[in-house]
């Protein structure tokens, strides 16, 4: 089993990137489909099915469609030219995408929103057609965006490919367990181990790039939300709070009377400065989500500018160990809010970074599981119900309270020796089975939960 580090960390824009990334790179793929095909397209039409439906607009689905079919893609897209598109689409009633020439898509009439029965294949599915002259349909692609920016054709869906292997790897652990074995045979860490199988795709000089590449989108994400001020975008006038704490905690620093717990204040502002940056629509990294994606960043600075020792060079272990443990949650349970709940998504993000703040501070391969475990395991039936379904409340602040579960988890599992009761490969097993027993309603529809019993507006 082998997921990269750099599809764990995408760069993409806020603020899904199972309901914004995805389906941008979905309508991405489907124009490369019509390039190859022998007949003459002069319309396109997108429908939208199950959570990519209820929750569109305040994901910014259909604006993403939008971009994606007149050519935008996350990894490369500058705010300025989103808009232009934008603007310039539902103006014209048109996309212009390169080597297609003109086609037909005014998106009041062909960007469809279907409530009716979900795609089979996954809840956040998406359609697209190809229209001749005479608007008779001569195409049709299913895509399906299953989380983390991840996007499987129908086919490939059905064929397995969200849990092929690829090319062999050095250390194909398919489970924590395996990762542990391996570990204690080669006698290596589990970054090193990743290392060596990123090794199998890239030069080590790609890989350090990178990796610094990754940490510098992340950090000035950060940053950014750290000056960010204003009400976020959407209805619900969530104001911007990250400044304001930043503002208060670098006051406060160097008072005698400061209280311990505060240190949990600078985590908090930290990640809700991420996420508040999602929110708005700017540029992001997936963690392994938009909706997870301020906990890993939050717990990198934690440790770069509160704990005694910290290195910015080990940044880059950090992002491979948790980038491993997140794969690892990936094949064998979800990282999907709309197939699983936040368990999937904030969840994962907490045992990602719970594993790599355990790791560079000096854990052995064994603790570092078990900071793993425990993170996921005390965000097990964590639903995702957002209000209005904007990836704001409880979203912003869960990031949070995710982060601190997760240097909590790394410093207890620190305090033991590694063993413990329940391994790593239970907690995700039980993401998985807790994810399939969840209703619907807590899966990213915003139709239970918080989402009904909070005003929309």
């Amino acid at each position: 089993m082998f997921v990269s580090v750099f599809e764990m960390f995408k760069v993409g824009i806020g603020p899904s990137s199972s309901h914004t990334m995805g389906p941008m790179v979905a309508a991405a793929r489907y124009l490369e489909r019509l390039r190859g095909l022998p007949f003459a397209v002069v319309g396109v039409r997108a429908r939208l099915h199950g959570s990519l439906a209820f929750t569109g607009v305040g994901h910014a689905t259909d604006r993403a469609v939008i971009l994606g079919l007149a050519g935008l893609v996350p990894e490369s897209y500058e705010a300025e030219a989103g808009e232009a598109a934008l603007a310039d689409v539902k103006a014209r009633g048109v996309v212009e995408p390169k080597g297609l020439g003109v086609l037909r898509f005014a998106p009041a009439n062909d960007l469809i929103f279907d409530y009716d029965v979900p795609l089979p294949g996954h809840p956040n599915g998406l359609s697209f057609e190809a229209l001749d002259a005479q608007g008779d349909v001569i195409d049709r692609a299913v895509y399906y965006s299953v989380g983390g920016g991840f996007v499987l054709s129908e086919a490939e869906l059905a064929a397995g490919a969200d849990t092929a292997q690829g090319a062999p790897v050095p250390f194909a652990f398919k489970s924590a367990q395996e990762m542990l074995d391996m570990a204690a045979e080669s006698g290596l860490s589990i970054a090193a181990m990743k290392m060596a199988n990123e090794r199998t795709r890239r030069s080590a000089g790609e890989i350090e790039a990178g990796l610094a590449r990754i940490w510098e989108v992340m950090n000035g994400c950060l940053t950014r939300g750290l000056e960010g001020r204003g009400v976020l975008p959407g209805g619900l006038r969530v104001k911007r709070r990250a400044a304001d704490i930043w503002d208060a905690l670098q006051a406060e620093r160097g008072m005698n009377l400061t209280a311990p717990h505060t240190i949990n204040d600078w985590m908090s502002c930290y990640a809700m400065a991420v996420n508040e940056e999602n929110a708005a629509g700017g540029q992001v990294v997936t963690a392994p989500t938009n909706g997870a994606a301020g906990v890993v960043p939050a717990v990198i600075r934690y440790w770069l500018d509160h704990v005694p020792g910290a290195v910015p060079s080990r940044v880059g272990e950090f992002l491979l160990t948790a980038a491993a443990v997140g794969g690892l949650i990936k094949h064998n349970a979800s990282i999907s809010g709309a197939e699983a709940g936040c368990q999937a998504e904030v969840g994962s993000a907490a045992a990602m970074a719970a594993a790599g703040l355990c790791a560079v501070m000096g854990g052995t391969v064994g603790q570092v599981e078990n900071a793993a475990e425990i993170a996921l395991e005390h965000h097990l039936g964590m639903t995702c119900d957002p209000v209005r379904g904007l990836v704001q409340v409880p979203c912003i602040e869960r990031n949070g309270l995710g982060a601190i579960k997760a240097v909590s988890a790394a410093s207890l599992a620190m305090r033991g020796d590694g063993s413990h009761l329940v391994p790593l490969d239970a907690c995700i097993k039980t993401l998985l089975e807790t994810g399939r027993d969840m209703s619907e309603k807590y899966k990213e529809t915003a139709l239970g939960g918080l989402a009904v019993n909070v005003p929309n507006c």
